[in-house]
């Protein structure tokens, strides 16, 4: 126990009680220790899970049908708008980046968190109005039917001025959210500890379910030209998730910035490449630890481990560095602790997974894209009753459910009873579960390809924007949803845990943003690929691949090349993940060594 926390107990107990202080070093509002009772565990953490699904039904509300809007009101056509989507999607997850940088450095999640919410609000707010005002006219436009008029260009860059607003508030705001729900539960509990790896199930799971209101409901009222209702009722769903989560504050438990990670790097780097002909010791002891109050990472001592040996000079004393030592001088640009050494071969380690999740995020964005324009050119009617082509990923978010589910009720025991372990965590490795999420995702292009040859042979080549453009029901989309759905389990559940759990403690909203930046490089490729293939497919008089009227094009064509990428893609993550090695703690040795004695 920390001498903080031994003086705060001491003052509890003249007060007639007796209180116990986190362990991983969490603190309250004010600073000080955070007592257990008191603070974090499952009544803030519910309240962070609440926010998420508001904040997300919020963001559902404005991306589940971008796509459409961009094409009815903006009238942009089908290549044309998918780009765009997968751009403002991409910058949604960059903007990620800069909001771990700033919670990770200076100001903190719980301050980041607010701020940008503050900024993702605003930017709903702005598109609610222009929309109102500006750009649905005439009046009643923007359905299946009617078309708007034209828009001038103060009006179309106020609708991006506000999109934009909305892609930096949501993106600085997500990865520090999940980390900061994490943050609620003590890993040095064992009661907590199986709580925090529980609880990116569930955040991942109410992300879902909040979308689930946008992709039905919302999406009904949108696709019927009531955008500015819709977009009305974002707005107010992101406020309600403001209020809710500064409702909380008294009772959140926080973590220290660690300063800028950028310099620290820059040390390593430097002062490895200073010592570019030191021979590194044999012995892990003679590397320079640092002082006993250090903090230079931010959090628990990294251990030694091997690779990256050039990197291990920066810890190499050598003399000069022990006359500077005897003077009290300590340069951080010749001499860095083996610890923050280490922080940086963590992140290099992670690199290579972290691109081998780019091609799934490829994939994953073609559900908010070119599955609706496939989905808006099949036989949408039930009797009469119009199905909007968006609210089909109603079926992914029901099999996001329905998996985590599975996977923690049925599948977690059966491996565990397979390896002969009693730990709750050892069941399927992050690792494996991500490998997994990539087979799901090669046959949910598959099934998207095959439903795609189908729509075609059942289509009118004449018809564009028009009931029985295909008369291929619309719900023959549902496995590729459901495939999509339950791929997201597997890959994105075990990224965020993945990300967290491997990133230094000083990054950890860096580890989250890591998740969050491969859905944005994934939509950025995706818009490059699309282009690439409509420029070599639509030659010599011919529509492409992905034309305005996709009965003239072959969209089962992309389909199969993605699969096929994500195939070759999936040995490149095998060949890495075999490679990977896990970050080691001083305090995790114990738990390492017991982890090894599973049986197979």
């Amino acid at each position: 126990m920390s001498m903080a926390c031994l003086e705060l107990s001491k003052e509890v107990k003249l007060k007639g009680e007796d209180v116990e202080c986190t362990k991983d070093g969490s603190v309250d509002l004010k600073g000080n220790p955070a007592i257990r009772e008191r603070s974090g565990k499952w009544v803030a953490g519910i309240m962070i899970l609440l926010n998420q699904a508001l904040a997300t039904l919020a963001f559902f509300g404005v991306g589940v049908n971008l796509v459409l809007f961009l094409t009815r009101v903006l009238k942009e056509n089908n290549a044309d708008a998918a780009n765009s989507v997968s751009k403002w999607t991409g910058t949604v997850y960059i903007c990620s980046l800069v909001g771990a940088f700033l919670s990770d450095s200076y100001w903190g999640r719980f301050k980041t968190c607010a701020i940008f919410q503050v900024i993702y609000v605003t930017g709903l707010s702005l598109l609610a109005l222009a929309s109102q005002l500006y750009l649905l006219k005439p009046k009643g436009c923007g359905n299946r039917t009617t078309l708007c008029g034209e828009h001038s260009t103060m009006e179309v860059g106020l609708f991006y001025v506000s999109v934009y607003m909305i892609a930096l508030g949501y993106g600085g705001y997500q990865p520090n959210i999940a980390t900061f729900g994490a943050d609620q539960f003590d890993e040095q509990h064992p009661g907590e500890c199986s709580s925090k790896v529980a609880f990116f199930s569930y955040f991942y799971l109410f992300m879902n379910l909040g979308s689930l209101f946008s992709n039905t409901i919302l999406d009904y009222f949108e696709d019927e030209g009531m955008w500015a209702l819709g977009f009305w009722a974002s707005a107010a769903s992101a406020f309600a998730a403001l209020m809710l989560f500064l409702g909380g504050t008294a009772r959140y438990r926080h973590f220290k910035s660690s300063g800028n990670p950028l310099s620290r790097f820059g040390q390593v780097l430097v002062a490895a490449t200073k010592k570019g002909k030191v021979e590194t010791p044999e012995n892990e002891d003679d590397f320079y630890q640092g002082e006993d109050d250090d903090d230079t990472t931010g959090g628990r001592k990294m251990l030694h481990t091997h690779g990256f040996k050039f990197l291990d000079r920066a810890a190499v004393v050598t003399s000069k560095e022990l006359e500077s030592q005897k003077q009290g001088d300590h340069n951080p640009w010749r001499l860095c602790p083996i610890s923050q050494v280490e922080e940086v071969k963590c992140i290099l380690r992670l690199l290579p997974i972290w691109l081998c999740t780019i091609i799934y995020s490829v994939v994953f964005t073609q559900m908010a894209s070119l599955f609706v324009e496939q989905g808006d050119a099949m036989k949408t009617t039930i009797a009469n009753f119009r199905i909007p082509a968006a609210s089909m990923s109603t079926f992914d978010i029901l099999s996001v459910a329905g998996v985590i589910f599975l996977n923690r009720r049925v599948l977690n025991p059966l491996v565990k009873r397979f390896k002969k372990c009693k730990d709750d965590d050892a069941g399927l490795t992050e690792l494996q579960r991500m490998g997994i999420g990539l087979v799901i995702a090669v046959m949910a292009m598959l099934s998207s390809g095959i439903v795609e040859c189908y729509r075609l042979k059942y289509a009118s080549n004449d018809c564009k924007h028009c009931e029985g453009s295909s008369s291929l029901n619309i719900f023959w989309q549902v496995p590729q949803y459901a495939f999509i759905g339950a791929s997201e389990v597997f890959m994105y559940v075990a990224q965020l845990e993945f990300f967290n759990a491997q990133a230094p403690d000083g990054l950890k909203s860096f580890g989250s943003a890591l998740c969050m930046t491969s859905i944005s490089l994934g939509n950025y490729v995706s818009s490059f690929l699309v282009s690439i293939v409509m420029k070599i497919s639509a030659t010599d008089n011919m529509p492409g691949w992905i034309p305005g009227n996709l009965n003239k094009g072959h969209l089962d064509r992309f389909y199969f090349l993605l699969a096929g990428l994500t195939l070759i893609d999936l040995v490149a993550y095998i060949a890495c993940a075999k490679w990977y090695k896990n970050i080691k703690h001083s305090e995790k040795i114990q738990e390492h060594e017991e982890e090894d004695k599973c049986e197979v």
